[in-house]
């Protein structure tokens, strides 16, 4: 094996390239630091791609199905009410895959240019984080390594899927969420363990086409995360569809044969057992930090493998940031790719910050469930005096001429000085809705200056001004519940 002698120098070096660390290199060589990225993410055909798990098996690919099994189902079970017959409606899977993957290639070439635009060095394979701000980058082939040295080092390594030992990975039969976005054919009968937002979305596909989905969560309560009221409502809508979500299920073991697999499982009412042709496992994912670092740079990791980082992502050992999946907060590609620019700005000497918040959640079921801000539920907790507002999409005009009217937007406002501190929202296109009312906290808004503000007419957006309206008891278009 071949070892370069002398460190390449850098600015700065990136170990990772899915949307925290690609974003965050383009962002230090936007800066005017000679950024390098390493990455060692090997996509189709055993070629080395950029992006990550979000846009390799993970984000762009989940939402590319999702897209084409509701337009499958739309003309299904939708276009008969709007006047229109569809005769002969048949489902091409390889198809519907070759696109999802041509969705992720166009993505994944498009950071490539941008790589080269901005002038960031892609250095390809493993990297390991050394002593004095250097990365050893091991080749895929492990035939070489190359030594790069560098004032600051993000860290950016991403997450992935959690095992469980009640149910190991199995090829094309017990899969994981990349292997769930891989089938080669429609599953009759398909096993979920987790019903959270990976393993909703993913049931969400194949039952749209055809599946019958069976999710079993261990937690007695659905949607925990989220506004208990929203969550209530996305738990009767999903079952309406057809989901099977059974909680407080807890899977115990599993068992492949002939038949597809047999998962054991226990609830309050005892054991249970339920065979499937293919079972998922999204029961959470864990920060890609084992072997990250070398034990001699003292890199702090708590127990479950996080990065220890403050306010500026910056971790115990100086010049050493970490972003994304592997430091605290939630797993959100966007919060990953907010915290690359504040490292990147920091390192620049700029004053920068991630405003935690008001980073929005959405999960890409149909209907979409999206929040921003406190829940009632932990308003409640703290003993916060708050004000609700809520709009139903049943009263929307637009809502009502999509064919799309079930939901609602609900707004939460502090009692004293009517900021809005939290919005959930269930309902069509509510992924887009949810940022009008992150830029009001992001600014400060009232819920009054949201009534203020006036919105287009018919629109979905014209929920959210309704439920501001509703925060005073002001709301037009529906009755006003008396306080």
């Amino acid at each position: 094996m071949s070892k370069q002698n002398d460190a390449k120098q850098y600015d700065v070096v990136v170990i990772g390239a899915g949307p925290a660390g690609y974003v965050a290199a383009i962002r230090c060589a936007q800066l005017g630091l000679k950024t390098a990225c390493v990455d060692k993410w090997i996509g189709a055909g055993d070629k080395p791609v950029l992006g990550g798990t979000c846009l390799n098996v993970g984000c762009i690919p989940s939402k590319a199905l999702l897209e084409s099994s509701a337009r499958y189902e739309e003309v299904q079970h939708s276009f008969g009410e709007h006047g229109i017959t569809a005769s002969g409606v048949e489902l091409d899977l390889a198809k519907m895959m070759a696109r999802k993957d041509k969705v992720v290639g166009d993505l994944t070439q498009g950071i490539v240019g941008l790589f080269k635009a901005n002038g960031v060095d892609w250095h390809q394979g493993g990297g390991k984080l050394l002593p004095k701000q250097q990365v050893l980058v091991t080749a895929h082939d492990g035939t070489s390594e190359t030594l790069l040295a560098a004032g600051d080092v993000i860290l950016a390594p991403g997450s992935s899927p959690v095992e469980i030992g009640a149910a190991p990975l199995q090829d094309g039969v017990i899969v994981d969420s990349s292997g769930a976005l891989a089938f080669d054919e429609v599953p009759k009968r398909l096993g979920v363990i987790g019903a959270g937002v990976i393993g909703l979305e993913l049931g969400s596909v194949w039952r749209r086409l055809g599946s019958e989905v069976v999710l079993l969560e261990a937690q007695e309560s659905f949607l925990g995360m989220a506004d208990e009221q929203i969550a209530k409502e996305a738990l009767r809508q999903f079952k309406k569809q057809g989901l099977d979500i059974r909680l407080g299920a807890r899977v115990v073991s599993s068992e492949t044969g002939s038949d597809g697999v047999t998962v054991q499982y226990q609830d309050g009412d005892g054991d249970h057992t339920e065979t499937v042709d293919k079972l998922i496992v999204a029961v959470g994912r864990r920060p890609n930090t084992e072997g990250l670092a070398d034990k001699e740079v003292g890199l702090l990791l708590d127990e479950w493998g996080f990065i220890h980082v403050d306010d500026t992502c910056l971790s115990n050992v100086p010049s050493i940031y970490a972003i994304g999946d592997a430091v605290r907060g939630p797993m959100l590609a966007h919060k990953g790719s907010e915290e690359g620019v504040m490292v990147a700005e920091v390192i620049a000497g700029e004053q920068a910050e991630v405003n935690y918040e008001t980073i929005p959640s959405v999960i890409y079921t149909h209907p979409e469930v999206a929040w921003a801000g406190a829940t009632e539920q932990a308003l409640k907790a703290a003993g916060k005096a708050y004000h609700v507002g809520t709009f139903p999409f049943a009263a929307s005009g637009r809502a009502r001429a999509a064919g799309d009217s079930g939901g609602m937007v609900k707004i939460l406002a502090d009692a004293g000085t009517d900021r809005v501190v939290g919005i959930h929202i269930i309902g069509a296109h509510c992924s887009e809705l949810v940022a009008q009312a992150v830029i009001a906290m992001e600014m400060g808004a009232s819920s009054e200056d949201l009534a203020m503000t006036v919105f287009a007419h018919p629109t979905l957006s014209e929920a959210v001004h309704e439920a501001a309206l509703a925060v005073d008891g002001r709301a037009i278009h529906i009755p006003n519940r008396k306080r």
